[in-house]
């Protein structure tokens, strides 16, 4: 998604640094850029250089000659890359402020996963510095997802929130401004398409890509099977892996809902961990609140249906679910309320 770029008078910025996806919230003018957390390196020099960042990057995805490379910096919502991952986040930071070269004092706020350890953030905190940054504040995934998804995160009254990213799936208890039990399993949207690759070369004998199988999980994508058994169909493109050449198969939504079956028992059950270890007056307040799910892996069809019936809760998907950590962490850097979120520099 592009979005038109302006003359800004602030440069305070809120990152999600997602494994899928970039989302950049600019402080008095919201979210400015939402594109695919990937780069392309041009390789011809010896020295790998940027060809191309975000949308553009994507599109080179499993075509490259021998001189490009794709790559994604980030896995498991952490930094896999660290040069490649500064890049990326300087790209980003340069055009959310209208392509205009960082000066002065310029305040990012940037999400982690709530399991990452010191390492990783300290990782995430250099790449940031590095690309420009004079202030560096991090703010755990679940708690930037509850306030943008619109939860009473600052009031006493316990609720739930689950994240479901491109690497990670965060939940998170909230109270207080505060997480009062958090989890984070690395299962999300990447392992879906994981899932839907291994089932197409196991079950057709066919190879695809990662671009493909995102694209057959946006498309007929479904956590459960339908009450018909069988579904709506999508033609699938690959490579046949015993001949050798390119075939199209047919697939249903009931293959598909089998094909990722594991991913989404994995996110129900680290729900019901959470559930588990969550005090009983908090407890009280999520029967009445129930579960909000953010991220692009709760746009799933189903999932959210799938999780009311393993948990008995109410489970509503929100508004924006994809920019629903990047809208929370920017809300840190105008409101003062909010900022006790922030943690320290």
């Amino acid at each position: 998604m592009n979005f038109p770029l302006f003359s800004f008078g602030s440069r305070d910025l809120a990152i999600d640094l997602g494994t899928a996806n970039t989302v950049v919230y600019l402080r008095d003018r919201g979210i400015v850029i939402q594109e695919p957390s990937v780069v392309a390196l041009d390789l011809s020099s010896g020295l790998p250089k940027v060809r191309a960042v975000g949308d553009d990057a994507k599109l080179m995805l499993g075509k490259t000659p021998a001189n490009l490379r794709t790559v994604r910096p980030l896995r498991n919502g952490v930094i896999a890359d660290l040069e490649v991952a500064e890049q990326m986040i300087k790209h980003f930071m340069v055009k959310a402020v209208g392509g205009r070269r960082l000066s002065g004092k310029t305040e990012v706020v940037i999400c982690v996963p709530s399991g990452s350890t010191n390492v990783e953030r300290r990782a995430i905190r250099d790449a940031a510095s590095n690309a420009g940054a004079s202030e560096v504040r991090l703010i755990e995934e679940p708690m930037a997802a509850a306030i943008g998804a619109g939860m009473p995160v600052a009031d006493p009254i316990g609720s739930m929130v689950v994240d479901i990213g491109g690497g990670t799936t965060e939940v998170g208890v909230i109270s207080l401004q505060g997480l009062a039990y958090s989890r984070s399993d690395r299962v999300g949207g990447d392992k879906m398409d994981e899932a839907i690759m291994s089932y197409v070369r196991r079950t057709h004998n066919l190879q695809i890509g990662e671009a493909t199988a995102e694209r057959i999980k946006k498309e007929v994508g479904i956590a459960r099977v339908p009450i018909d058994g069988r579904g709506t169909t999508v033609i699938v493109k690959g490579l046949h892996v015993e001949r050798g050449v390119p075939r199209e198969i047919e697939l249903t939504q009931a293959e598909i809902a089998r094909a990722v079956a594991e991913p989404v028992a994995r996110i129900v059950h680290a729900v019901r961990e959470a559930l588990e270890h969550t005090e009983p007056e908090i407890a009280a307040d999520i029967i009445d609140a129930g579960i909000t799910m953010t991220g692009g892996g709760s746009l799933l069809r189903e999932i959210d249906a799938v999780l009311a019936d393993e948990t008995g809760l109410p489970v509503r998907v929100a508004d924006c679910p994809l920019q629903c950590v990047a809208l929370g962490a920017g809300q840190t850097l105008e409101d003062p309320i909010l900022r006790g979120a922030l943690q320290p520099a």
